[in-house]
């Protein structure tokens, strides 16, 4: 008799440790908890990020983990629902290759735990690379980010919810049917209809992996209290697989586990905005340092895009997903520097409504044939004197395809975004977490900003 699919990841995650986990793993798995745990920091400040630390703060509770960027403690479960929607407040934290934002959910959910349990920087490097290879084969199995967003009209990072309730029962120790009935538990308290891409002032976007953060945590510790799930909430008649799954969704989340690690495909990001905007802003700033291109200049702007990515970022009313907004205010800026949003006062010069309207957004026929759910651009620009350049980028700065990021360029990029802030001692600490006895030292270096 086939073992039930839940219980084969369950009885996968129990055994799971850190010596398992291969160097290069262990090195992309902390660059990951650095990049998503600064993210939170800096969103803090941000709208959705400042009204998330401001509801948790009502709530009361033990002081089990901290709301980063602040001097505040909460229980875990509000400190993972505070910094997971800090973490994805201004499109700063890091993606992945198969889609979504896993590490403001699966991070900040791991670290809180790890702070209620007291436990080593070891375990905590486990528990986030255990979670990104739940989630992200939870996600492949439903079809994918496009897939479960087209079919089912859902935001697939609520899958990363099921993969952060594992990673948080691995930090407790849990025995396996824990997991099982932690993994059901968790999907009582997250979904997330596409239709939040509709707000205007990215909050509810945000809110959705703080959520998923918070359900995580909350179903591990209700499980490890006595709650019960189903024992197969994966393949029992009406269970995930039958609701969301695609042919062959059993072999797709087992497939691999303990060989291929599924953070080795996070991709970090260098400018705050949707992620299929990275690709037309780096090609459009090439073309400009190139070709000596002067803004004034500029006729005409195409930005050729595959159908699935365009259709995420086209004339969206959050400025900071929409291609045109990003790309014209990179244009008339010289760029997008990390400390600063161009908006709202890009929106006086005259010159914004202008170039934006010269901007045009198609489907480029080479990429939808070559990477149809890639993040590659392809950006042309005409100038009023007739001349057109061109340039293509497959894939972003950052992305792991280009070999993901080294410690310097976090460095780099994090001080650019908080000069005030000690990135060094975020760094370091980063880059020893496997030393640490207790995870509480590296989240107190994310305290109230000055």
């Amino acid at each position: 008799m086939t073992e039930r699919t839940t219980l084969t990841l369950a009885r996968y995650a129990a055994s799971t440790t850190l010596e398992r986990i291969p160097e290069e793993v262990r090195e992309r798995t902390k660059q990951v908890i650095l990049d998503e745990m600064a993210s939170a920091h800096f969103g803090r400040e941000q709208p959705a990020g400042t009204l998330a630390a401001r509801y948790v703060a009502g709530m009361a509770g033990p002081p089990e983990a901290r709301v980063l960027g602040t001097d505040l403690r909460v229980s875990a479960p509000l400190a993972a629902l505070a910094n997971g929607t800090a973490g994805h407040a201004d499109e700063i934290d890091g993606a992945h290759v198969v889609g979504g934002h896993p590490g403001a959910t699966l991070v900040h959910a791991a670290v809180a735990t790890a702070e209620r349990q007291g436990a080593t920087g070891g375990e905590l490097i486990n528990a986030v690379a255990l979670g990104y290879d739940i989630g992200v084969r939870l996600i492949e199995a439903c079809g994918g980010l496009f897939g479960v967003k087209e079919r089912h009209h859902l935001n697939s990072d609520f899958l990363h919810a099921i993969a952060a309730a594992v990673a948080s029962s691995r930090l407790m120790g849990l025995a396996p049917e824990r997991y099982c009935h932690a993994m059901a538990l968790a999907t009582f308290q997250a979904n997330g209809l596409c239709a939040l891409f509709q707000e205007k002032r990215h909050i509810s976007k945000a809110f959705c992996n703080g959520q998923y953060a918070m359900a995580g945590v909350s179903a591990a510790l209700m499980a490890a209290t006595g709650f019960e799930g189903c024992d197969d909430v994966l393949g029992d008649p009406h269970g995930l697989f039958d609701a969301w799954g695609t042919d062959g969704a059993r072999e797709a989340v087992t497939r691999g586990l303990g060989r291929d690690f599924a953070v080795m495909g996070a991709n970090f990001k260098f400018v705050r905005a949707g992620y299929p905007i990275h690709a037309p802003v780096e090609a459009a700033m090439a073309l400009v340092a190139h070709h000596a291109i002067n803004t004034e200049t500029i006729s005409a702007v195409e930005v050729g895009m595959p159908a699935r990515a365009l259709r995420v970022v086209d004339n969206r009313r959050m400025r900071n997903i929409s291609v045109q907004d990003m790309l014209a205010a990179a244009l008339l800026c010289g760029g997008l520097p990390l400390d600063q949003s161009p908006f709202p006062a890009v929106l006086e010069d005259p010159a914004f409504a202008s170039l934006r309207a010269r901007i045009r957004v198609v489907v480029n026929p080479l990429l939808e044939a070559q990477a149809p759910n890639g993040r590659g651009a392809v950006v042309t620009i005409t100038t009023r004197g007739g001349r057109k350049v061109s340039e293509r980028v497959d894939h972003p700065r950052g992305h792991s395809a280009r070999g993901g990021v080294t410690w310097d360029e976090l460095a780099v990029k994090w001080r650019d975004a908080a000069p005030e802030q000690d990135v060094d001692s975020w760094v370091m600490g980063a880059r020893k977490l496997e030393d640490l006895e207790h995870v509480r030292r590296f989240s107190g270096l994310f305290t109230r900003q000055p």
